[in-house]
């Protein structure tokens, strides 16, 4: 297998990269930072005009994993925010697409977003493939552009399109929000989320890459848009409480009533928070798992293990 991966020293690039070497496959790497190259590295923006034919020779498969990723403030910054998102999401990625076709790629993996299908379910109504309205999140209709796109072309050539839309992605190395919650229950620090009955589906690095790497080679994945997770979807507070049980330390939860919290931060203009904290975002891989007779390898609670000891290892820390 000749593969080339976009993205390939972000969190979930760089963990596909690794896979595909241990499997002895041939790989081609895009990244944006010369200072970071390296052999077989292609240094280069991922946009509209970028051209990639000199690097598409003899290419099997891309696994498309750049991207402009989804920032909390983007929502507050106006139109000019889609735009940018666009130029390399949609633009940026059927561009690539497109020049693979030319080159004789066999198949184009597609790492989109389940922002694609919204940001919040009703308990025990999770999100399947089908999306039936176009995402109001700007990252969100990006990638949702970009996979109607990707399937025109693979309509028009023959080019064999998997789309994978992961949830929120943890594992060694995790930064942002997650990285924050750990930090917190490291130092101890009491937090109202100890009564928090919410379901959401999360997704362990190396099940993600699992499936990327299982989807670069199975001929029942092609067409086909997978949703992925650990199968296995929790609530705030029992996420909270297997981190700090990692840890080795105890959970400071303070059992405040859910609708208390909500109120709470909703006077404070808070409600964005409160929702990602509160809501309900699950995820279906029943497909995913008949088509392709997969399963993720890697448990929940094994998953959050590997997590915390690489983010303790990373600080000197001890449990």
């Amino acid at each position: 297998m000749r593969l080339l991966i976009t993205g390939a020293n972000g969190f979930v690039g760089h963990r596909v990269s690794d896979a595909a070497e241990h499997r002895n496959w041939h790989v081609k790497k895009q990244i944006r930072n010369s200072a970071l190259s390296e052999k077989k590295t292609i240094v280069t923006d991922v946009q509209a005009h970028t051209n990639w034919l000199h690097h598409l020779q003899d290419i099997d498969c891309i696994v498309h994993c750049a991207a402009r990723v989804h920032q909390m403030a983007d929502a507050k910054n106006g139109a000019g925010v889609l735009q940018a998102y666009r130029e390399v999401n949609t633009f940026g990625t059927l561009s690539l697409a497109r020049q693979a076709a030319e080159a004789g790629v066999k198949r184009f993996v597609f790492i989109s977003s389940i922002k694609v299908n919204g940001e919040q379910t009703l308990p025990d109504h999770p999100y399947l493939p089908e999306v039936f309205l176009p995402p109001s999140d700007p990252y969100g209709l990006s990638k949702y552009e970009a996979e109607i796109g990707l399937k025109k072309i693979a309509q028009q050539t023959g080019l064999e399109v998997v789309i994978i839309r992961p949830p929120l992605v943890y594992g060694e190395g995790v930064k942002a929000n997650f990285q924050s919650m750990m930090n917190i229950v490291r130092k101890g620090i009491p937090l109202p989320l100890g009564a928090i009955n919410n379901r959401r589906s999360l997704v362990y690095i190396d099940n993600l890459v699992s499936l990327i790497m299982t989807s670069c080679t199975h001929p029942n994945a092609v067409g086909k848009t997978f949703l992925v997770s650990d199968n296995h979807d929790v609530s705030t507070t029992r996420l909270i409480k297997q981190i700090a049980k990692s840890m080795g330390k105890p959970n400071r939860l303070l059992p405040l009533s859910q609708r208390v919290l909500e109120f709470i931060a909703n006077m404070l203009g808070k409600s964005d928070i409160a929702n990602r904290l509160c809501g309900n975002l699950q995820v279906d891989i029943s497909d995913t798992i008949a088509s392709l007779d997969w399963t993720p390898p890697v448990s929940f609670e094994q998953g959050i293990a590997n997590t915390v000891e690489a983010y303790l290892n990373a600080s000197n820390l001890t449990k």
